[in-house]
Parts: C-alpha cells; structure tokens; sequence
C-alpha cells in the first residue's frame, strides 16, 4: 500500500493574519466549526491547505515549538504573465508583508520574486518569460 500525500498543514501565530495574506493570493480558507484554530483550503488539484495555530500545535505533539531562523519552506504562485509577478510582489510589500526578493528575470527563464508570509514562510511569485 502506498500513501498519499492530499494535505500541506502549515503551523501560524495568527490564524486571521495568515488567511488574510493567503487571500491575496486567491485561497479562501474555511475555519474548522468543531476546531476554530484550524482552517482549510481546498486546492483545484485535490490537495488540501491547512493553517494550525501554534497553540493547537502544541496541544497535539508534546514539548513542540516554532522554529527559528529563516524560512525553510517555500511556496510557490505561479502567474500568467511577468508583469503580474511585479505586480503582485508591488501589492503585497505595500501591504506591509516583507520581501526578500524583488523581481528579477531569473536564468532558468521565469520572472522571480519572493516575500513572506506572516509566520516567515517563503512565498514565491513567478511566471514563464516570453521566449526570444
């Protein structure tokens, strides 16, 4: 029997910062009724998004806590063009998220960019550049 992978749970120090920041982005989570520190997006490919407060975290691991340091998880926002990556990047800076990467055309052939997400998450914004 092999296992499936349906589900992405990320841990957050405050549930409302990160759904606001995800809706940017287009994910619109739904608050678990039974459980209001947990939240789930349900993803067009049939994977699962899922957003636990610290504090649900540690009720369900034992001695756990956050982890330092810089980000080490990515995730990445594919765009239909370049200029919507600069755009996107623009409107999430302005709003006060950080960046850690302003755009740039990348050698591997894609407009980049990278910011955080409220917890530190590497958020990456990226599009095909046109050949030529």
């Amino acid at each position: 029997m092999s296992p499936t992978m349906n589900a992405i749970d990320i841990v957050v120090s405050d549930l409302e910062a990160t759904m606001a920041f995800y809706r940017r982005l287009g994910l619109e989570f739904e608050i678990d009724a039974h459980m209001p520190e947990h939240a789930r997006c349900d993803l067009p490919n049939g994977l699962h998004l899922m957003l636990d407060t610290e504090d649900l975290r540690g009720k369900t691991i034992t001695d756990w806590s956050p982890a330092a340091g810089g980000p080490r998880t990515f995730f990445a926002f594919e765009f239909p063009a370049p200029a919507d990556v600069d755009d996107k990047y623009t409107e999430l800076t302005a709003a006060g998220y950080r960046g850690l990467q302003e755009p740039w055309d990348a050698f591997w052939g894609m407009r980049y960019a990278t910011v955080t997400d409220p917890d530190g998450n590497g958020i990456d914004l990226y599009a095909t550049l046109p050949a030529g």
